[in-house]
């Protein structure tokens, strides 16, 4: 039996960035969103003597999802081996933790295989990456820490997106250090008040720190905001480390007006599409 999930991307509706930690990573306070811009995860047993096998088409190199198998199996997970075949629709390096999202759907689509602890999934999680532990239940999430330690939160008032993906991806460490360089980083004390601030408020601040370096990167992200602002959003924002962008629209019509604007955008932003907040009725697996 082959097992189908969608694989959601992230935005990060609001991203504040604080100190270097000792482990060399940032102290982080974001909010993350999973949209319904997704992946599309098959998984399926195999022979014994085949092992597993990832299929992404298009891209090459490591995969993370490589990665979380391992780690299952390292713990414990003795499922037969899997087949995983990755339609890849969030944008590649483009801030939408696409990699991250697929990886943590394996996670979950594991324990219909073959018994895996919570524990196990969690710590995987947390080892695979910052983006990783939000994912695994997506919805909307407090990622502090370096963007890891999750907290659930309600959803959020009606909207929807218009996202605009670029035709280049960004090194997330490529733009941390950039950050440096531009001395963006917050002190803890004010990190510490804008976790406050996002837990208080019913909507969060349209913030995004890292914006700043992956425009001094790539200059013409510039263009994308400024398009999409014209176009009626009422805030365009870089999504995590970048390059792609979004707007926001609010109200029982936001739906309609995202993918008009997406639309729009088409001729200048070709994968420019409209997304919404996904419920778990999206992202529950099925079988095949």
């Amino acid at each position: 039996m082959t097992l189908i999930a969608r694989a959601p991307g992230k935005v990060n509706l609001c991203l504040f960035l604080g100190p270097v930690r000792a482990d060399g990573r940032h102290e982080l306070v974001t909010l993350f969103e999973s949209v319904s811009l997704a992946d599309l995860i098959e998984v399926t047993p195999v022979p014994a003597a085949t092992g597993d096998q990832i299929v992404c088409p298009g891209i090459e190199g490591p995969n993370i999802v490589k990665q979380a198998l391992d780690g299952l199996r390292a713990g414990g997970w003795d499922a037969p081996p899997v087949r995983v075949v990755i339609d890849k629709r969030i944008p590649v390096a483009g801030g939408m933790g696409g990699g991250s999202a697929d990886a943590a759907a394996v996670l979950r689509l594991a324990s219909a295989l073959a018994p895996v602890g919570s524990d196990v999934v969690a710590e995987l999680a947390a080892s695979l990456g910052a983006d990783v532990p939000s994912q695994i239940v997506p919805g909307v999430s407090i990622g502090t820490g370096a963007g890891d330690t999750v907290e659930r939160r309600p959803p959020l008032a009606p909207h929807a997106l218009v996202i605009v993906p670029q035709q280049f991806g960004l090194s997330t460490a490529q733009v941390y250090r950039e950050a440096d360089r531009l001395s963006l980083p917050r002190h803890e004390s004010d990190l510490a008040a804008r976790l406050r601030e996002i837990r208080a408020r019913s909507y969060p601040p349209f913030v995004n720190d890292l914006e700043p370096a992956a425009l001094s990167l790539r200059p013409e992200i510039g263009r994308a905001l400024d398009a999409v602002r014209k176009a009626g959003a009422m805030g365009a924002m870089v999504s995590g480390s970048g390059p792609t962008v979004f707007g926001l629209f609010t109200g029982p019509d936001a739906p309609i007006r995202a993918e008009a604007v997406a639309v729009g955008l088409a001729d200048r932003y070709p994968e420019a599409t409209s997304a919404v907040p996904v419920s778990e009725e999206f992202w529950a697996p099925r079988g095949s």
